[in-house]
């Protein structure tokens, strides 16, 4: 596995796969990996003749400079994972490779950016659309691979690639849980042991609304039913649950076609904050 930290290396590396006319799977990563990450990478190994990943703590999508300096950070782990997964390459460059001191480029996502993460996280999405602008270009891949469990951030990036015009395929990795319904993030490794048994109640809640509209109860009595299980039954600090149009991720008020809608969730346990969503078919 080739080991690549700054951009002459990547160029270098990019150009002999084009001129080989190699097919190439991206998967941008954080680090900390998980097996949710894995399976972006394995669905990348059955769709390419090569697969790049990038592990790079990205500090302009962070609104919280305490969550930038506790995010965890697990190198040798990684690359250890990467090497066994037979991932190609990997990506790893410094904050100061990835941006000029004072860099002036700003991205605007309108409504996008407004709502749910955007509206909590401010200037999340600003951030994310940069630097996979920046590993896009500097990668070229042939297809581009992202979880569903970051929904709204799957939609900025299909937004990203249709309006800049870049050749890039984005396919969508359905959600990898835990054996206890949990979605695999990193951050549940900052969970203290009995915070981990207490973050499930995230998913239960979004299985028991999608219930309920399935059996026909309205959007508003839901909503009114998660505020309360949060409030009465759970250590969680409910941040948002919306329910939207998958496609637009506009407010639904009446349910009418369930394959393009779906629940969407955010809140803290202690000081970690998790997200997930599930559709309502």
């Amino acid at each position: 596995m080739e080991i690549i930290r700054d951009i002459p290396g990547l160029r270098h590396y990019i150009e002999q796969l084009k001129t080989e006319k190699k097919s190439i799977g991206f998967v941008p990563t954080m680090g900390a990996l998980h097996n949710g990450h894995l399976e972006l990478i394995r669905k990348s190994g059955q769709q390419n003749d090569l697969t790049i990943c990038s592990i790079f703590v990205n500090p302009t999508q962070f609104n919280n400079p305490s969550d930038l300096k506790n995010y965890p950070r697990e190198s040798t782990k990684d690359l250890a994972l990467l090497e066994e997964i037979n991932c190609h390459a990997v990506f790893m460059p410094s904050v100061k490779i990835m941006y000029e001191e004072n860099y002036s480029i700003n991205l605007d996502f309108g409504y996008l950016e407004k709502i749910m993460e955007g509206k909590f996280r401010p200037g999340h999405f600003k951030g994310v659309g940069l630097i996979v602008t920046k590993l896009f270009n500097l990668i070229q891949p042939n297809k581009a691979y992202f979880g569903r469990k970051d929904l709204q951030q799957l939609t900025l990036i299909k937004t990203l690639v249709k309006e800049l015009f870049f050749d890039i395929e984005i396919v969508a990795v359905d959600t990898i849980r835990e054996k206890d319904g949990l979605a695999m993030s990193s951050r549940n490794n900052l969970l203290t042991k009995q915070e981990r048994k207490k973050a499930t109640d995230l998913f239960r809640a979004l299985l028991e609304a999608k219930q309920k509209l399935n059996n026909g109860e309205s959007v508003i009595t839901v909503k009114h039913f998660i505020k309360e299980y949060f409030t009465l039954k759970s250590s969680i600090v409910l941040e948002y649950f919306e329910i939207i149009h998958t496609s637009n991720f506009k407010n639904v008020t009446e349910i009418h076609e369930k394959s393009n809608v779906s629940l969407c969730i955010a809140g803290y346990l202690g000081k970690v904050r998790l997200i997930d969503n599930i559709s309502l078919i």
